[in-house]
């Protein structure tokens, strides 16, 4: 799971045949017809500094990035369904060995870096070094899992990982599905390396960078000349970093070839436009309200109760939904999504929407509306929120003063701060917001493995100081159940408890939804679709 962005899962084939698309929309063609060449320009709402995916400081956008020029071990079905990638991998066992879960890993001989270096038991050796959480100095975005292995080692040979755990581990389809270079060996190379500098000559795949404007934020994949496997179909794949009307204005004149669309006014300026096709499917995302804890006002738990139970998610999502002909049930997890098995609302009865309470809750915590236009104040200062807006799209403005207007009716000022799309991480890295509408999207379909990476003291998702040791224990208890529905079941009760921390509220899930030029394949809506990069491209 990663922070903001929505990330749109491309391709169709697993190896050499047809994979299920259901729940996707994805126009999947088999390779035999699409032509060789041509380019797929996008947009993107940052290009992040840091370009380690496996770092904290790494986004979806990161990993968006990633996926083109670096190993990808893992494709997914839009169901979620796991198969492993024949061009790195000749085959993955799992079995329990004496009652602990054993992975083995058996390594294409054809697999290597650009660089010449053999992809082969080190990178998986590295990856769980750096990942495990056994050294503080690694700064990393999650331990989920990772933290349960005892031991990677060689196999009969140099080309095979054998991943002992201490126990039963519920979720190996999650791990080592991205590999780390073993030249990132040192926590100084793993934290700063790869800050505005990509290192195509530690990546492998069909595409490797060919160019990087960290001041204009272009992005430009090319064909690898180092890929063992099948040729990507583009000659180019292109990122642009642009705002939302911006990026509308571009795709309406030509200038990128796919858009998402997923708001009202969007989906308005494109659906009237000839060879587009609006493309559609469920998301694997959260859109959440996040409360910043650290914030003098909001450390006050009681306030911190006000602000979320003053929260109309009804409204805000009909104004969110307004025009899409889409509706769907109030979210009540950020690690389960309603369309799996497992799912629990969460939120209910937990931080219920309930005005008057709020307003109790901050009269006791010594809040009073005095003033003519009823914002409460407190020794002569004034309850304000500063509430940074990353996007200019109308559907967000409506969004940020919806909020102003509800907020308002318990006597919380809401101050919007708009700032670039670009801002985003330093708005989060450094905490620059009491309230932010935050994404999480989520890279495969195992939510409950990650419920420390969301909730544990310190986590990468947890940007705004929740957490306790008591949590932290009941979690790391959660993840040692063998079972997954046993572990589904019990981390539902945890997230239970943690919601009563009132950090974090989730508003709306929503959908995927791209407008895309007509031709264009394997690409669009993918719910959790991962493929590969190679088979996106035209048709002839």
């Amino acid at each position: 799971m990663v922070a903001v962005a929505y990330v749109s899962g491309c391709g169709v084939a697993l190896d050499d045949s047809a994979v299920s698309t259901e729940g996707a929309d994805l126009n999947p063609q088999p390779r035999e017809a699409l032509r060789d060449g041509g380019s797929l320009t996008t947009a993107i709402t940052e290009v992040s500094p840091q370009w380690n995916t496996f770092h904290a400081d790494g986004t979806a956008y990161t990993q968006l990035m990633w996926r083109w020029y670096n190993p990808t071990l893992a494709y997914f079905a839009p169901d979620g369904t796991y198969s492993f990638n024949r061009d790195y991998l000749t085959d993955v066992r799992k079995e329990l060995v004496d009652g602990k879960t054993v992975v083995t890993y058996t390594i294409n001989p054809k697999a290597h870096y650009n660089d010449g270096t053999p992809i082969d038991y080190r990178s998986f050796v590295n990856t769980w070094r750096a990942s495990s959480g056994a050294d503080p100095n690694y700064i990393v975005s999650s331990t989920d899992g990772y933290d349960q292995i005892a031991s990677v080692t060689r196999g009969v040979d140099d080309r095979q990982a054998v991943v002992r755990f201490r126990g039963v581990w519920a979720w190996p389809d999650g791990l080592f599905n991205q590999l780390l270079h073993p030249k990132v060996n040192s926590a100084e190379v793993y934290n700063k390396g790869y800050l505005q500098n990509p290192h195509p000559e530690w990546g492998a795949g069909p595409y490797t960078i060919g160019g990087y404007d960290p001041n204009t934020g272009v992005v430009t994949f090319t064909r690898n000349p180092q890929w063992w496997g099948h040729r990507g179909k583009l000659d180019r794949r292109v990122f642009r970093q642009m705002e939302d009307q911006a990026a509308i204005n571009a795709f309406r004149n030509g200038e990128l070839d796919a858009i998402g669309v997923a708001t009202k006014d969007s989906r308005a300026q494109v659906i009237t436009m000839g060879g587009v096709d609006i493309r559609t499917a469920a998301a694997p995302q959260n859109n959440l309200l996040m409360v910043n804890l650290d914030t003098p006002i909001l450390g006050d738990r009681r306030v911190r109760e006000a602000v979320l139970r003053g929260v109309d998610r009804r409204t805000l999502a009909r104004i969110r939904f307004t025009g899409l002909n889409y509706t769907e049930p109030l979210p009540g997890s950020l690690q389960m999504y309603p369309f799996q098995p497992g799912y629990e609302d969460n939120v209910s009865g937990v931080i219920d929407y309930d005005p008057n309470r709020a307003r109790a809750l901050l009269d006791e915590a010594g809040w009073r509306s005095t003033g003519d236009d009823e914002i409460r104040e407190r020794g002569g200062a004034r309850l304000t929120l500063t509430l940074p807006i990353l996007s200019d799209a109308p559907a967000m403005q409506n969004l940020a003063r919806a909020f102003q207007a509800i907020l308002a009716k318990i006597g919380v000022e809401v101050t919007i701060d708009q700032r670039p799309a670009s801002d985003f991480s330093q708005v989060v890295i450094n905490k620059e917001f009491d309230l932010f509408l935050m994404g999480f999207s989520s890279s495969d379909p195992f939510g409950m493995a990650y419920l420390c990476q969301t909730w544990c003291e310190g986590s990468q998702l947890n940007r705004v100081g929740a957490g306790s040791p008591e949590l932290d224990a009941e979690i790391a208890r959660v993840a040692q159940i063998p079972d997954p529905r046993a572990q589904i079941a019990a981390g539902n009760a945890v997230e239970r408890t943690a919601f009563g921390q009132y950090s974090d509220l989730p508003l709306f899930n929503g959908p995927a939804m791209y407008a895309v030029k007509e031709g264009l394949a394997n690409y669009g809506a993918g719910q959790f679709y991962v493929g590969p990069v190679e088979d996106v491209g035209w048709q002839e």
